[in-house]
């Protein structure tokens, strides 16, 4: 598969960036909001929880899905849209209907096993692979720890046991570079609401290098990938993205970077470390509270994150349909916003991130008015910590939007959706 046989989109190069490795940069100007590439996926996967309301084949939401009549578990628009997924479904059908509910590969090994095939059924160069093929992607393999390698053996463990029938293996080392790959240039696609639909391998989009202050957004049209300018771009310079929330001070950005992607970032947010200071604010109070005080609250927030995060995992996720364990996560969140608002301002991006958790909370337990509650925090501070572009913005004035709405409150809803 050789690089130089596939064509560049117009205006954009592949080159070798001074201390990044492999990145893309412009060869013409781009103006702010415009197109500078789209790309279909490699292969995607859709997420189990959004099975029969979107569509396995090209992640449409739609009402009346056709089902598939071997498994019942995979849903589709029509016929062609069930045919053209067929040779990556047929990888999971008969699994699905000898394991039963105890089919339960993560999206990963899924998304792996996909690849898989699609190397063997298309051993040419895709559409998707015109500025960077898969085969190309970095692994960063020399990095891992002992319990990512462990993780990747468990993963690889769940590809043999899920998927026997219909794929060809290659070597134990083979698999550990390929789920290293996956692991650090897949993808999660969103919808409108930044609501998780599935993971997928873009890989004309895996080129581009990651900047806190970048110059492009990526969104998603069901698997169709779209890299848009968020500033102008001018011919000869680097397209960035972020590969990371921004709401997060430096700190948190960076420790997020090396334990998924292996590096530091040195763009001039995380140089200046200009906004730390609002997003970590402090209660302001006749006392102040210490130093010591402030970075032990900082070390609890941290905590309590990730292990909301567990939490979630383990029973908001795999345990979906009871209700009792989502009003014990809305506790997790209540409990910590009350412990960090004797030091932190509802400004601070902490507080922020819990209650943004809390109105997830509520949504998924139809409690509109109580995520009506947390948005309406949300909002204002959510506009001065993320840039002007985010999609964190936008997505936020939509979630409130339908909340006012369907609480009859159409004027504010209105107002909202234009926002």
């Amino acid at each position: 598969m050789r690089s130089e046989a596939a064509p560049q989109p117009d205006g954009l190069e592949r080159f070798v960036s001074a201390g990044k490795g492999r990145g893309l940069r412009a060869r013409r100007r781009y103006a702010v909001g415009e197109l500078l590439f789209s790309c279909p996926a490699y292969t995607a996967v859709l997420t189990v929880s959004e099975r029969s309301s979107h569509c396995d084949g090209c992640f449409a939401r739609k009402e009346g899905l056709s089902k598939c009549g071997r498994c019942k578990q995979a849903f589709y628009c029509n016929v062609e849209c069930q045919k053209e997924d067929w040779p990556m479904h047929k990888l999971e059908c008969s699994a699905m209907c000898v394991f039963g509910q105890n089919w339960n590969p993560s999206e990963t090994v899924r998304l792996t096993a996909r690849i898989l095939a699609k190397q063997k059924t298309h051993p040419e160069r895709t559409q998707s692979e015109k500025l960077l093929a898969v085969k190309e992607f970095e692994s960063h393999l020399d990095k891992l720890d002992n319990e990512k390698r462990e993780l990747i053996q468990n993963d690889i463990a769940a590809l043999h046991r899920f998927y026997s029938k219909h794929l060809e293996y290659p070597d134990n080392a083979a698999l550990v570079v390929l789920f290293a790959q996956v692991n650090c240039n897949g993808f999660t696609i969103e919808d409108e609401e930044l609501s998780h639909l599935g993971s997928a391998i873009f890989p004309d989009v895996a080129l581009m290098n990651h900047s806190c202050c970048p110059n492009v957004i990526v969104t998603y049209k069901g698997t169709l990938a779209e890299v848009r300018a968020v500033r102008e771009i001018e011919p000869g310079e680097e397209v960035f993205t972020s590969y990371i929330d921004l709401l997060y001070p430096t700190e948190d950005r960076n420790d997020r970077l090396r334990d998924s992607y292996f590096f530091n970032c040195d763009c001039r947010e995380c140089v200046t470390k200009e906004k730390d200071k609002e997003k970590l604010e402090i209660r302001k109070l006749n006392d102040p509270p210490s130093a010591e005080t402030v970075r032990d609250m900082i070390k609890y927030a941290r905590n309590v994150i990730e292990e909301f995060r567990r939490a979630k995992h383990y029973k908001y996720i795999l345990c979906l349909t009871l209700t009792p364990l989502a009003c014990e996560l809305l506790e997790i969140c209540e409990l910590s916003l009350d412990k960090m608002g004797a030091v932190f301002e509802d400004s601070n991006v902490y507080m922020l991130h819990m209650m943004y958790q809390a109105m997830g909370v509520c949504l998924y337990t139809q409690d509109w008015e109580g995520a009506l509650r947390y948005g309406q925090k949300i909002i204002r501070p959510y506009s001065k910590h993320y840039p002007s572009y985010s999609l964190n913005v936008a997505s936020m004035w939509l979630k409130l939007g339908r909340l006012y709405v369907a609480l009859e409150n159409r004027t504010a809803g209105v107002k909202a959706l234009k926002k």
